[in-house]
């Protein structure tokens, strides 16, 4: 699933938001084991930042062969867009604004395949707070690799609301008719 380790200069904030990601967004439980190897921390460090998110509000269940979310799963979709720099806040306002979580970006590169990187906006307070990030130039977007080509997946309540964000976002050209 990723194909990069992703410790390297990862504060603990960080870290323990990727943390919840994989646990999110596998299909099967993830051992202590996999995430230490994954962001180069000992187990145990693991496990605080598993006690830290819990704590944090998000039900992660421990078995004798890792940890899985206890929680409630809405319905998502992957949507491919495109759009300038200057478009950007408006397609994240747009799919918010219909009540959408943009809960990921990611690209697929030809040599390192998957890069994602996790968002969780859900609101136009997140998408504002996210386009402080961009402006002040800590990051740059992802889809900048890709010549403005990306994917979001949505999470929604129910499928009529994934079908009215897909809507809004064909009537703004920003989805792109997947090959």
């Amino acid at each position: 699933m990723y194909r990069y380790r992703r410790g390297v200069n990862m504060n603990g904030t960080e870290r323990r938001k990727e943390i919840l990601n994989m646990i999110q967004t596998s299909d099967r439980v993830v051992s202590a084991t996999r995430l230490a190897e994954e962001f180069s921390v000992s187990r145990q460090v693991i496990v605080q930042d598993i006690a830290l998110i819990r704590a944090a509000g998000f039900d992660i269940i421990s078995t004798n062969r890792g940890y899985i979310l206890n929680e409630p799963q809405k319905p998502n979709r992957i949507f491919k867009v495109s759009h300038t720099d200057e478009q950007l806040e408006d397609e994240l306002n747009t799919i918010v604004d219909m009540g959408g979580t943009v809960l990921d970006v990611f690209i697929w590169h030809k040599i390192y395949g998957k890069i994602s990187g996790v968002l969780n906006i859900s609101s136009r307070r997140k998408v504002s707070d996210f386009m402080d990030d961009i402006r002040s130039g800590r990051s740059t977007p992802l889809m900048k690799v890709t010549g403005n080509y990306h994917y979001h997946t949505v999470e929604a309540p129910d499928e009529e609301t994934l079908d009215l964000i897909e809507k809004a976002l064909i009537n703004k050209g920003y989805l792109v008719a997947d090959e």
